[in-house]
């Protein structure tokens, strides 16, 4: 019992790390649900972050 509330809770706490990054949120937090929060936390330090839709684009000319 104690084991699946540590689990719940390690894949939460991935997901909020994950918020802004590639998969968001839930893909970090189902992913280490599905696999491991050791596994969804490599993947969150790996991944890149998400690119603001809303913020303008610099386009450096030469």
């Amino acid at each position: 019992m104690i084991f699946i509330a540590l689990h719940f809770v390690s894949s939460f706490l991935v997901g909020l790390m994950g918020r802004k990054r590639s998969m968001g949120f839930w893909g970090y937090f189902f992913g280490s649900l599905l696999l491991s929060p050791l596994i969804g936390f490599l993947l969150v330090v790996a991944s890149g972050k998400k690119e603001d839709e809303d913020a303008p684009k610099i386009v450096k000319e030469e």
